[in-house]
């Protein structure tokens, strides 16, 4: 066999695992996915029959399937690898590609490829598709009450504190968002650790009308300004004033972390950490969950490569059933670890990545012993 019909060949072997590989991930998707679809569906049977059928479709199901496509990314990708792998080696495919003096670690190549390729569109999917879609997606659910999701009517939220500028920091003792008021409200700018200038009003409301951000309107004022050992005290029933925050930066709603693309969670996280707002653990958690996942296809093409690849008896049984074992466990140590930095016990980075640093090692030891 000359060298150029055999690197021909491995290139025909690359897009032959790529095609099965991509190929079985599709199908198995669509299987699953249309089993979990008639299944919701029976489940809100009650609640969807008073939507028509446009919105059922276009503004649930098709913003419902992106969802748990990524949500169970991991165990399509095990399912499908261990399935078209083990009919490889059970066809003795596997040893007819060895046997053209293919190694195992070039055997890799197109399922690495193939992993790059899910991982990147599981990373789109959840960094744009899915939160444009969520938005949608949870404000049906809100208006058919399959969820207590409201964009529009959060309660409001008490003792907030946080820095709207460099030196410039803002509490209000409790704010209703109903009527977009704070109440209690102090507002003290520093220079250097030197207070320049204090204050307060009874009410402070936020005005959704005005063409500018950041408008906001000031009842039963006083505003005490200090320089050196000047005092000047300004006092007043009403006025406008600009400060530089609005509702939006201290009210998080249940599933906003969703709805957030992942420039705009980076940009959220590092704004509230900057003003010092805390209770941010569900937007980091998403945030870095979304880069871990995608990142997880790798792992577990290796593990999944490395358990099937080997020809015995019994077929891919005991494969298939190791593989749902651990991408279930991927799962839900995801979801365990999850809890922990929810708890504040771990960091967001640190419980998202820990499965895949836990898997690491067990996807090297099965590399090592995989057939060569």
């Amino acid at each position: 066999m000359s060298f150029k019909f055999r690197h021909r060949l491995l290139k025909r072997l690359d897009w032959y695992i790529i095609k099965k590989f991509l190929g079985t991930y599709l199908f198995t998707i669509a299987l699953i996915i249309i089993i979990m679809v008639v299944f919701d569906y029976n489940e809100h049977i009650d609640k969807l029959n008073s939507a028509s059928v446009h919105d059922i479709i276009f503004k649930y199901y098709l913003n419902f399937i992106p969802y748990f496509i990524n949500l169970f990314s991991p165990l399509f990708v095990f399912i499908a690898i261990i399935f078209f792998t083990s009919k490889l080696a059970e066809n003795s495919e596997i040893i007819a590609m060895f046997s053209t003096g293919m190694s195992f670690k070039r055997m890799m190549v197109p399922y690495m490829l193939s992993a790059a390729l899910i991982a990147s569109f599981t990373l789109y999917l959840g960094s744009y598709v899915i939160p444009k879609g969520s938005i949608t997606r949870l404000q049906f659910e809100a208006e058919q009450k399959m969820s207590h999701y409201n964009r529009d009517n959060s309660n409001g939220t008490y003792n907030i504190q946080l820095e709207v500028e460099d030196g410039v920091i803002a509490y209000m003792e409790s704010f209703q968002n109903y009527n977009k008021t704070g109440y209690r409200f102090a507002l003290d700018k520093f220079e250097g650790k030197q207070l320049v200038s204090h204050m307060t009003a009874r009410s402070i409301t936020y005005d959704t009308l005005a063409p500018e951000k950041y408008h906001w309107k000031a009842r039963n004022y006083m505003i005490r300004d200090m320089s050196g050992n000047i005092e000047t005290i300004n006092q007043g029933t009403e006025m406008d004033t600009i400060i530089r925050f609005e509702p939006a930066d201290f009210l998080i709603e249940n599933g906003q972390h969703e709805t957030m693309s992942s420039a705009e969670l980076r940009e959220y996280i590092k704004r509230q950490k900057n003003r010092g707002i805390g209770n941010i653990q569900d937007f980091e958690i998403e945030y870095h969950k979304r880069y871990a996942m995608s990142f997880a296809a790798f792992i577990l093409t290796v593990i999944g490569v490395s358990l099937s690849s080997r020809k015995r008896k019994g077929g891919m049984g005991l494969y298939l059933g190791i593989g749902l074992g651990l991408s279930f466990g991927y799962i839900l140590f995801q979801t365990v670890s999850q809890t922990f930095a929810v708890m504040g016990l771990m960091s967001a980075f640190w419980a998202e990545w820990l499965p895949n640093i836990i898997y690491i090692p067990i996807a090297i030891f099965l590399y090592i012993k995989a057939p060569k």
